[in-house]
């Protein structure tokens, strides 16, 4: 039981970050694509935008991909923690609930991979895991790589006198409105 139980929340929050991914990066599934989300990322500091997006979606994708199918564990759910602590942090300003863009999913998925992480993929996965080295070595390049990112963001939002300034609006349609193609819509920057 415990076994198909991991395999679900593993094809469950993989699946769905490989897709925010893909959105990022191709447009694919209703998604803005790396232009619009690039602009989005410009627009709350984390420059250059293209890149940093294009990093953002294959971080997704290929943490999405990885958790899902538990190769590699537990370079996915780590992939997936580093993203959605950046997006977390992106929406900071707007508070906990997703009702008022605030960051209640990110929060949710960076919680979901943490357990999954601590947990293992279970025995229901396509690979093996990784070993312990590099396990440890990419958890910390991982880190770096947040915290650069969440630092490059955090003091794009400072005004130069030194005091805060209001944290950029990041457009984001409300979660129950339906993009041109009936699909719900969302942020690029996440």
């Amino acid at each position: 039981m415990r076994d198909v139980a991991l395999l679900g929340a593993r094809l469950v929050l993989g699946g769905y970050l490989a897709v925010h991914g893909a959105q990022k990066l191709f447009g694919a599934f209703g998604g803005s694509g790396l232009d619009k989300a690039g602009a989005g990322f410009e627009r709350i500091g984390l420059t250059p935008g293209k890149p940093m997006a294009a990093l953002a979606g294959a971080t997704e994708l290929g943490g999405g991909l990885l958790t899902a199918t538990g190769v590699a564990d537990p370079a996915g759910p780590l992939a997936i923690m580093g993203a959605m602590s950046v997006a977390a942090t992106t929406h900071r300003a707007n508070g906990p609930l997703a009702a008022n863009r605030g960051f209640e999913l990110p929060l949710t998925n960076l919680a979901a991979a943490a357990a999954l992480a601590a947990a293992g993929p279970g025995r229901l996965r396509l690979g093996p895991g990784l070993p312990r080295r590099l396990t440890v070595l990419g958890a910390l390049a991982g880190g770096v790589m947040s915290a650069v990112s969440l630092t490059k963001m955090l003091t794009a939002s400072a005004s130069p006198a030194g005091q805060p300034a209001p944290a950029p609006a990041v457009p984001v349609a409300p979660a129950s409105a339906p993009s041109g193609n009936g699909q719900p819509t969302e942020s690029a920057a996440t």
